[in-house]
């Protein structure tokens, strides 16, 4: 009644008031959003159980299902800590485990020995003024010195729990899944998580953005060839916040959508040498509406670059003129296809990434590149089985052929350049500052806006997206945004170490040429770090007005 009236006084679901009862219910069956809707449905459901279950029954439950520091249950609990059983606990273990649950980051006895001290010895006074011990027995149990048998690994502290929360969410949304077997168990769950992966993320969190105040991150390494997501990271620590950044947060995505609509433009006849002039631009519409967007550092060539220049910069003019060029229109119905799941507006700054996407929607869209032009579903489950063995669900993991591998070819080679140091001209590539950590090729495109950094990177045999930023939106620093680099790079080259590496096969249709990087003219002996394009066969650029000589003579020097 009292967090009623303050929550009517204050205007807003300022607090809140749960009984044991409500907390199991709550657990069980309903999210933690505190609204009206959700403390109605925990109140009625906490009748039910009341009026079914012994008080006794409701804290056996109760207490097998709450966190202890990453261990769920007591019994998983009294085994990771003390390697007994919980029946098997002395009084001065089970006051220990009794007061972490009132918040498992900050009492966890092995994280923080110091406060989960003080908090048992409240448990012990507690007992004491009802009678439960003497006090006596509340100072032989102070004084025992606990030995923890459990340690704090990170893959099982920090981030697993997100995939397991990951996995409940996917598996209450399965429709072959009867209800009953939600709420009364009696399943096997078959799911795609890599615990080598798990862990090499970990590691690279801890190295990485761990000491930096209040940075969280996303993070999902996904194989792009069937959909299997193999480890997550709904932020830096589950014990410090439980809220799943990878399945229920959605932010603006910056220049990630920019692959998306240059895919567009390969498919409408732009080439890796077509040009925009990128200078300081004001473009004006109907209504006299004007849109002013900004390179990144305001940094402008003021001449032509080519579309390869464009996405090695991630240059926003570039963008905004192809987005244009070809109607708003299409980038919106590209999403479409790809399987991005948003009611995206065809606005002129949706080229840059100012609509909100949840990261697995992302995830989706770049798999399709990944994988040569096929569609798949993202997806924590393989298998179901009820207790007898049959199969109540199998992840469908047919994939279907929805781009030209040609183009998806030539984008997979654009999203080189990056890193490219060909391209360090009037400014540098994205991704230059780890060029130097990589050990094999990959296809990279990085993001950012005010408050968000963006990473999504692959090859043909794994894909990793990684977002970095603040839960209250402030602006995020170069600092942040270079964390979010060796994030990544870390991640990806940790995890490809022990594996060959591999490309995609060129398509016989694709032909390549030497050009200069930043004009997109065919190179010839003059042309200063001459690179190799990639063009559907006619489309490259010809020998017209050209030393064919000149040109032969760069090949050569490049062959030897």
């Amino acid at each position: 009644m009292k967090a009623l009236i303050n929550n009517v006084s204050a205007g807003r679901n300022k607090e809140g008031a749960s009984t044991i009862s409500q907390q199991y219910v709550k657990n069980l069956f309903l999210s933690f959003d505190k609204t009206w809707e959700r403390k109605i449905d925990e109140a009625w459901l906490t009748l039910r159980l009341e009026t079914h279950y012994k008080k006794d029954e409701i804290l056996e439950g109760y207490l097998n299902t709450i966190n202890y520091g990453g261990m769920y249950g007591i019994e998983n609990a009294s085994k990771y800590y003390f390697n007994k059983s919980a029946k098997e606990l002395d009084l001065a273990e089970a006051a220990m485990l009794a007061g972490i649950p009132k918040s498992p980051a900050n009492y966890s006895p092995i994280k923080n020995p110091k406060q989960a001290k003080q908090r048992q010895a409240i448990i012990l006074d507690t007992m004491v003024k009802n009678n439960y011990i003497t006090e006596k027995q509340k100072n032989d149990a102070l004084k025992e010195e606990l030995t923890y048998t459990g340690t704090l690994t990170e893959s099982e502290l920090n981030t697993t729990m997100y995939y397991q929360d990951a996995v409940i969410k996917e598996l209450k949304s399965l429709k072959s899944i009867p209800e009953s077997f939600l709420t009364t168990g009696g399943l096997k769950v078959y799911t795609t998580f890599d615990t080598r992966a798990q862990s090499i993320v970990e590691e690279s969190i801890k190295n990485n953005i761990k000491d930096i105040d209040k940075l969280q991150t996303a993070i999902v390494l996904m194989n792009p060839n069937n959909g299997e997501i193999l480890s997550i990271a709904g932020g830096k620590d589950y014990n410090e916040s439980e809220f799943n950044r990878v399945t229920d947060s959605k932010r603006q995505v910056g220049s990630t959508m920019k692959p998306f609509l240059y895919y567009t433009a390969l498919e409408n006849g732009f080439t890796a040498s077509t040009t925009f002039n990128s200078t300081k631009t004001t473009f004006v519409f109907s209504n006299d509406k004007t849109y002013s967007p900004e390179n990144f550092g305001k940094i402008y060539p003021n001449k032509p670059i080519s579309l390869a220049a464009a996405l090695a910069y991630s240059d926003n003019i570039y963008a905004v003129k192809t987005h244009l060029f070809l109607g708003e229109d299409t980038l919106v119905e590209f999403a479409k296809r790809l399987g991005i799941s948003n009611n995206l507006k065809n606005l002129p700054s949706l080229a840059l990434g100012t609509e909100e996407i949840n990261i697995l929607n992302m995830m989706q869209g770049y798999a399709t590149f990944a994988n040569m032009g096929y569609k798949i579903k993202p997806h924590f489950i393989k298998k179901v089985e009820d207790m007898k063995g049959n199969v109540l669900y199998e992840a469908d993991e047919n994939k279907e052929s929805i781009l030209n591998k040609s183009n998806v070819y030539i984008l997979n080679e654009l999203l080189t350049g990056c890193y490219n140091k060909n391209f360090i001209n009037y400014t540098y590539p994205t991704c230059y500052s780890i060029a130097s950590k990589m050990t094999k090729k990959y296809s990279i495109k990085t993001g950012s806006t005010d408050t968000d950094g963006w990473i999504f990177g692959y090859n043909p045999d794994i894909l990793l997206g990684t977002w970095t930023g603040y839960d209250d939106n402030q602006k995020t620093s170069s600092d942040d945004n270079n964390a979010l680099k060796n994030l990544w790079i870390d991640i990806m080259e940790k995890y490809l170490e022990d594996k060959e590496e591999t490309w995609y096969e060129k398509p016989n249709n694709v032909v390549s040429t030497l050009a200069d990087p930043i004009s997109g003219e065919l190179a010839t002996k003059n042309t200063k770090n001459a690179t190799l394009f990639y063009y559907i066969k006619g489309s490259q650029p010809n020998y017209e007005n050209k030393n064919l000589e000149d040109s032969m003579d760069v090949w050569k020097e490049v062959k030897d």
